[in-house]
C-alpha cells in the first residue's frame, strides 16, 4: 500500500546510514506501518492524496496547550512567534491546529508519519551520545516554508494528506528499547508543531529510560518553548542565517525569536548544538560568518558545537549549485579565528572537521566516518591527553 521514501540527514545530506534491511522491515511489522528502511511513509505510487482512503483523525486529537482563548470563539496561538488568530473551523498556518467551536486542538498528536532508527551523529549531535542510536520520528505540518527543505513532502502539506500511523507515546517508548536506542528525536518535519505529542513522548521515554532529543528551527514562543523543551535531553537547532532578509524571504520567518530561543536554552542548561547550513550567495559571507561566530560565542559561549554544513539543491531552491568545500573552510577557519572550539563541517563525507578534536592540546578525541563514531577517547568528559574539560553528554 505505502511506497517509502529516503530520509537524508537533517542537514541536506547527500547520504545516509547503511543498516540492514530486514532490521527496518521488523521495525515496521512491530509498529503495525511500512514505517523504517525509508523513513517516509507516502501513499500508494500513483495515488494522489485526495484519493486516499479517508482516516477517522479522533485518536489524533487533543486540545492544545498553547492558546488563549478570544471573543466569538477565536482563538489566538500561543505556540510559535506567528501567534495566528484563528477563527472557528479554520486553522493556522501550521495546518496541523484547528479551532472547534472556539477551543484549539493539535491534529497530529501520535499521528507519525515518518519513523526512523537513524544515528545521533545524523541529527547532527555530535557532543551528545556518540555512536548511538535515535528512535527518530515525524509528524506532518511545519511553521516555516524554508526554500530549501528537502522534506517538504511531508512539512508543507495538512495532517489527512498523507498516511500515518497511530503510535502513542508509550508505543514509541517501546519500539525505542527494543531496538537499542537510547534516545527518541523529534525530527524530519518542525517539532514545534507537535509540542503536546512530543511532551508526552518525552515523559513516556524517561518512565522507561529513554532520553529525548529534539531537531528544531527554533520558531517557538518562550512559554512553549520553556515547558517543551525543557523536557529534552539535548537540542539541536537550525540557525538558518544570521540576516533578517534571508529569514523573511527564503524562510518564511524572522531571525530574533530563534535567537532568543538560543539565549533562553543556554540559560536553562540544556546541551545545544547550532547548525548552519551555508547556501550559496545567500548566507555565505564572510560578514555573516564573522558575524555569527561573535554572537555564538558572546551569547552562548565558545563551547557550544557550531556546524557548517553544505547544501544540496532541494525544494525550491534547485537553481544554486551545492556549497563549494572551499566556503565551509573559510566559514569554520573565521569561527575557528572569533575563538570557537568546536566547529564542525557537515555534509561533506570524510573531512578533517567533522572529527572532534581537544581545543587545548589539539589531540583527535573522537573519529566519524559518515554518521557513525568509530574512535572515541573521552573519558570523564575529558580529554585523556591533557585533562581539559570536554562539554557534551558523552556517555549514558
Amino acid at each position: 500500500m505505502f511506497r517509502r521514501l529516503s530520509i537524508e540527514s537533517e542537514s541536506a545530506a547527500t547520504g545516509g546510514a547503511s543498516f540492514d534491511r530486514r532490521f527496518f522491515l521488523k521495525c515496521a511489522l512491530a509498529s503495525g506501518a511500512s514505517l523504517g528502511a525509508g523513513g517516509v511513509v507516502q501513499p500508494a505510487a500513483g495515488m494522489p492524496a485526495a484519493a486516499q482512503p479517508q482516516q477517522s483523525d479522533a485518536q489524533f486529537v487533543v486540545e492544545a496547550r498553547f492558546y488563549d482563548k478570544q471573543p466569538n470563539r477565536r482563538i489566538k496561538c500561543k505556540l510559535c512567534p506567528r501567534a495566528c488568530v484563528v477563527g472557528d473551523k479554520e486553522r493556522g498556518y501550521c495546518g496541523a491546529r484547528e479551532n472547534r467551536g472556539g477551543t484549539y486542538y493539535s491534529l497530529v498528536h501520535s499521528r507519525v508519519c515518518a519513523a526512523h532508527v537513524d544515528p545521533i551523529e545524523k541529527k547532527p549531535l555530535f557532543h551528545y551520545l556518540p555512536g548511538s542510536l535515535a528512535f527518530s520520528l515525524a509528524t506532518a505540518g511545519c511553521n516555516v516554508n524554508c526554500k530549501f527543505c528537502q522534506n517538504w513532502d511531508i512539512s508543507q502539506v495538512r495532517p489527512e494528506q498523507i498516511a500515518a500511523e497511530y503510535l502513542p507515546p508509550y508505543r514509541i517508548a517501546q519500539l525505542a528499547q527494543q531496538y537499542g536506542c537510547p534516545s527518541i528525536a523529534y525530527t524530519y518535519s518542525e517539532p514545534v508543531i507537535f509540542s503536546e505529542y512530543m511532551m508526552d513522548t518525552a515523559d513516556a521515554g524517561h518512565e522507561s529510560g529513554v532520553r529525548s532529543v529534539v531537531v528544531s528551527n527554533g520558531y517557538i514562543q518562550q512559554e512553549a518553548l520553556k515547558a517543551a523543551y525543557g523536557k529534552m535531553d539535548a537540542v539541536k537547532i537550525d540557525l538558518k542565517a544570521f540576516n533578517e532578509k534571508y529569514y523573511h524571504d527564503v524562510v518564511t520567518g524572522q531571525l530574533k525569536p530563534v535567537l532568543e530561543t538560543l539565549t533562553t536554552l543556554r540559560k536553562m542548561g540544556k546541551w545545544t548544538e547550532v547548525v548552519y547550513l551555508v547556501v550559496p550567495t545567500l548566507n555565505d559571507s564572510e560578514a555573516e560568518f564573522t558575524g555569527l561566530a561573535r554572537w555564538v560565542k558572546a551569547n552562548l559561549g565558545p563551547d557550544v558545537p557550531l556546524h557548517f554544513t553544505q547544501f544540496h539543491p532541494q525544494y525550491l531552491l534547485k537553481n544554486l549549485p551545492i556549497t563549494p568545500v572551499s566556503t565551509l573552510d573559510r566559514a569554520k577557519a573565521i569561527a575557528d579565528a572569533e575563538g570557537l572550539h568546536f566547529v564542525y563541517i557537515g555534509n561533506v563525507p570524510g573531512h578533517p572537521a567533522q572529527n572532534t578534536y581537544c581545543p587545548q592540546c589539539k589531540r583527535l578525541l573522537v573519529e566519524r566516518v559518515g554518521f557513525t563514531a568509530g574512535k572515541m577517547l573521552i573519558r570523564k568528559n575529558a580529554c585523556p591527553f591533557c585533562g581539559r574539560h570536554i562539554p557534551g553528554i558523552w556517555h549514558t
